[in-house]
């Protein structure tokens, strides 16, 4: 089917109707396996799934000492100089062995600690050991995913992420219909390693292109540009990842883990529309923004998301929260108590939208200071509203401050960018 004309003609709109079907498919698939496993499991099943799910994404930045972001904007800027990219993918190399070995080891003697931690029991050492074995291919993925991303090769990229999804998804949907948690567990641990290999068959000859394996040296030269990337993404996913597990934890140990569960089934619902906005960022803004400059450049960047995504995901909000009943039937049922729930998550992810926009900003100018300062502020805000309101309204407190912490968020994020563009255009005599 050919695309509308006022659609290719929109890089952004392009992006958007070629994700679309695949986060779509994607949402439909996830959204399916989670009412299995409610439907089987109850709330103790969502609440052990999110909190697996969260050591996964905190693995999947850690394993790679979090340069995912340095390599999706310096593969744009080097991408014709091959000297560059030798020295971009040696530093990339020596990053990823080292993140990739402190995880192992952490995993490996520990295993038993973490089990108890993040499950509230020891009998899923094991899983946290097999998760120690597939570090290797946790790293290697999230690396060649950003180079994808930095090639804005987003066509082919939505049909990795698809097959990949769906090979994923059926191990785990045959565990489930043999009632068998422990194959569902390990089939969420694996998905990594399975996105990998459909991505290495994909992409192999567009890698080999830029990638030259046979020149690739166990040295470093770019790492003082990595460890800024490096310690943006330690507080934007290493430490909202922990705060998640702590904040299941805090529900567990103050109401119950049914509560915890079902804050964790709302998490799971908000990462599932989420996700397309972030797929889409990065595949688009970051590349943007860092060839912008002036304020006069950005704010019009700015607008062009603004103005193609928000009406998007505002109506789609308003229709998840006037059929949240069918919603919470159709993914989660038993779980009524999420309900009250909806209204918070939505403005909350709605305003966060606004926000991601400009903090994204901060990652493509590798903007460090402007950067941690944010993610400490959203995630320290996060973690002490929902310590605070937890104990008036419950696990609806959690999401209440969700939203707050978004609210301040934005304010913050559009006056530090205001002021760097206006210290720049000082400076620099930058077109405003």
């Amino acid at each position: 089917m050919r695309i509308p004309g006022f659609i290719r003609n929109n890089v952004l709109l392009k992006m958007t109707s070629l994700n679309a079907p695949v986060i779509l498919v994607r949402q439909f698939i996830s959204l399916f396996i989670r009412r299995v496993i409610a439907e089987n499991f109850g709330e103790s099943g969502i609440f052990l799934q999110g909190q697996l799910r969260s050591l996964i994404q905190l693995l999947t930045s850690f394993t790679s000492l979090g340069i995912f972001n340095g390599i999706v904007k310096y593969i744009s800027e080097y991408r014709d100089d091959e000297e560059k990219l030798v020295a971009l993918f040696s530093t990339t190399f020596v990053f990823t062995v080292l993140g990739s070995a402190i995880s192992t080891v952490v995993l490996l003697v520990w295993h038993d600690d973490l089990s108890h931690y993040l499950f509230g029991t020891y009998q899923y050492g094991y899983l946290i050991q097999l998760i120690a074995v597939l570090v290797p291919f946790i790293s290697l993925q999230r690396v060649f995913n950003g180079v994808v991303n930095g090639l804005s090769q987003y066509k082919k990229f939505a049909k990795i992420d698809l097959v990949s999804y769906l090979i994923s998804s059926a191990w785990i949907i045959i565990c489930l219909f043999q009632e068998n948690f422990d194959g569902v567990l390990i089939g969420i641990a694996v998905t990594p390693m399975i996105q990998l290999i459909i991505l290495l068959w994909v992409f192999m000859g567009v890698l080999r292109q830029y990638l030259h394996f046979k020149k690739l040296r166990f040295k470093a030269p770019m790492a003082k540009l990595f460890l800024a990337f490096s310690m943006m993404s330690f507080f934007s996913t290493v430490i909202l990842s922990t705060v998640e597990i702590e904040i299941r934890n805090l529900i567990l140990r103050r109401i119950s883990e049914s509560e915890a569960g079902i804050w964790s089934a709302m998490l799971d619902l908000s990462k599932n529309y989420m996700a397309f906005s972030t797929i889409l960022f990065t595949m688009y803004v970051i590349p943007k923004f860092a060839v912008v400059h002036g304020r006069l450049q950005f704010f019009k960047e700015m607008g062009l998301v603004y103005r193609t995504i928000l009406p998007i995901f505002g109506l789609g909000m308003i229709v998840v929260y006037f059929f949240r009943g069918f919603i919470i039937d159709l993914i989660f049922p038993g779980f009524d108590s999420m309900s009250a729930l909806f209204k918070w998550q939505l403005i909350g992810d709605f305003i966060r939208l606004i926000g991601m926009v400009m903090s994204y900003y901060f990652i493509a100018r590798k903007l460090v200071y402007y950067f941690v300062i944010t993610e400490i502020l959203s995630v320290g805000l996060f973690y002490v509203f929902a310590h605070y309101f937890i104990d008036i309204y419950g696990v609806e407190g959690v999401v209440i401050g969700h939203m707050i912490r978004y609210i301040v968020y934005v304010v913050v994020v559009f006056l530090m960018v205001w002021h760097y563009l206006t210290q720049q255009a000082k400076q620099k005599n930058v077109p405003q």
